[in-house]
């Protein structure tokens, strides 16, 4: 396989919360002033990524992936994966705020839907002010606590809310009550699965002025009702190195601020990497091939890359790969 960096077209998704930041802060070509999501690395069947630079031009992950498995992959990745690609890569814009909701874990998961379960990490990219996020419950709650709350409509006065500013990054658990408050743009990286339970949603009606399903009874043996304090990410910024973010089962991701020229060794990871440009730009170059990344990109550098050089001015990157 030519490991070269990898651009791939974003799969823009409006939204009923969805607003303009990923037209006017990141410049996606969109028109809609309800677009939510910019899918930008996803193999979720009906919605896989397609090249869009390079040798590759035209061929979607999947492709690449049946084609290529662990010269791709990583070898340990695609022994544990197989051909499914294991993590999913978004930008979101919450113009309104979204529903509360959380994710089941694997194996709940696995039983109730032939998936994996969801497990995320949100980085905060630019946030108006006041601006903030719904993570967990804010005391210990009973099923019985929870229920009575949720049939009464004041389930907002359990939860725990979290004002936010650019650069702040959260690790979403499973069975975490969870929502992105409205004014927030931030980059997503999540186990592959579209598995969620939509617990409340302010009694907010679609575009045909139906209520959006609710999934009550499918979220009560998934639910942390526990208050834990384990979502806020501390992480250091030291120039021109990986800084560690979250490494856990299912992706690591590091922060990156390169100023120069930065030699990156990937010779002993044995698996893809992804970077996400979330300020700045780059020139990121391996396998002989150049490629910029500007804020609100995302390219993908096979696993075969022994290093990679990224020159930049400043640029912040999120480094994704499975450890």
């Amino acid at each position: 396989m030519k490991s070269y960096p990898v651009k791939f077209v974003p799969i823009l998704k409006e939204r009923l919360w969805g607003g303009t930041k990923l037209h006017d802060e990141l410049e996606k070509e969109i028109e809609s002033d309800i677009t939510g999501e910019s899918w930008e690395l996803s193999a979720v069947k009906g919605d896989v990524s397609v090249v869009i630079n390079g040798d590759y031009k035209g061929k979607d992950l999947q492709e690449l992936i049946d084609t290529y498995k662990g010269e791709l992959l990583g070898e340990h990745v695609f022994e544990r994966f197989g051909s499914e690609f294991p993590i999913l890569i978004k930008f979101i814009d919450a113009r309104q705020d979204l529903s509360i909701q959380l994710h089941p874990h694997d194996d709940l998961a696995r039983e109730r839907h032939n998936s994996f379960g969801k497990t995320e990490m949100w980085y905060i990219m630019q946030a108006d002010e006041g601006a903030e996020l719904i993570v967990g419950f804010n005391k210990d709650v009973s099923r019985e606590e929870y229920t009575g709350h949720l049939k009464a409509n004041t389930l907002t006065e359990l939860l725990n809310y979290e004002k936010v500013k650019e650069g702040d990054t959260f690790f979403i658990r499973t069975g975490k009550v969870h929502a992105i408050g409205a004014g927030v743009l931030l980059a997503e990286i999540q186990q592959t699965s579209d598995i969620t339970y939509r617990i409340y949603d302010f009694n907010r009606r679609d575009k045909d002025g139906k209520l959006r399903e609710l999934h009550t009874e499918l979220a009560l043996d998934a639910i942390d009702y526990t208050k834990k304090d384990d979502f806020k990410v501390s992480y250091t910024r030291e120039k021109n190195v990986s800084n560690k973010m979250v490494h856990c089962p299912y992706f690591n991701t590091d922060y990156m601020e390169v100023e120069g020229h930065l030699e990156h060794d990937l010779s002993q990871r044995d698996s893809f990497t992804i970077y996400m440009c979330v300020e700045g730009s780059a020139a990121v170059e391996t396998g002989g091939v150049r490629e910029q990344l500007r804020r609100g990109e995302t390219l993908l550098v096979p696993a075969g890359a022994d290093k990679v050089d990224i020159i930049a001015e400043g640029a912040k990157l999120l480094e994704v790969f499975i450890g």
